[in-house]
């Protein structure tokens, strides 16, 4: 039972590199939405913003799915900086950026960057990864690169 616990506090706790940077009240028990700041680790110059639902505990014993929080979530990412790019993944798959569990262990919620070279844009996808099934809920985000800096 303490593995429990401890696992249930450290999802609830949040990802590292993400910082929470708003928390809006929607509800009287205690559900919110949290909106968290993510650097791209590999991109200076870019933050992006992530909005999702945050279970209460009330809502957690009420629901009797104490364990997951729903895959829904929201990014806009933006020019915070000069933008120096790194030695970024430049395939059509892209890189996994940012990951962090929405469940004890079925799911989790991902930021993936691609780069559009055609363009020369950096598109930003968060998703809902499931082991049981897909997900089709996401939502994308891009930051024209404007000729920025090529490390």
């Amino acid at each position: 039972m303490k593995h429990v616990w401890m696992a249930l506090a450290l999802m609830l706790a949040g990802p590292a590199g993400a910082e929470v940077v708003g928390e809006v009240g929607v509800d009287w028990v205690g559900n919110d939405i949290l909106i968290e700041a993510i650097p791209d680790p590999q991109v200076q110059g870019v933050t992006c913003h992530i909005a999702y639902f945050d279970r209460s505990v009330i809502d957690r014993l009420r629901q009797g799915n104490w364990f997951e929080d729903p895959s829904n979530a929201s990014i806009a990412c933006r020019q915070t900086g000069p933008v120096t790019v790194g030695d970024i993944d430049r395939s059509r798959d892209g890189e996994e950026i940012f990951k962090a569990s929405r469940s004890l262990v079925l799911k989790s919620l991902r930021i993936t960057r691609i780069y559009d070279e055609p363009n020369d844009t950096l598109i930003y996808l968060v998703h809902a990864r499931e082991l049981a099934e897909g997900s089709a809920k996401m939502s994308i985000s891009t930051v024209p690169l404007w000729r920025a800096r090529q490390e």
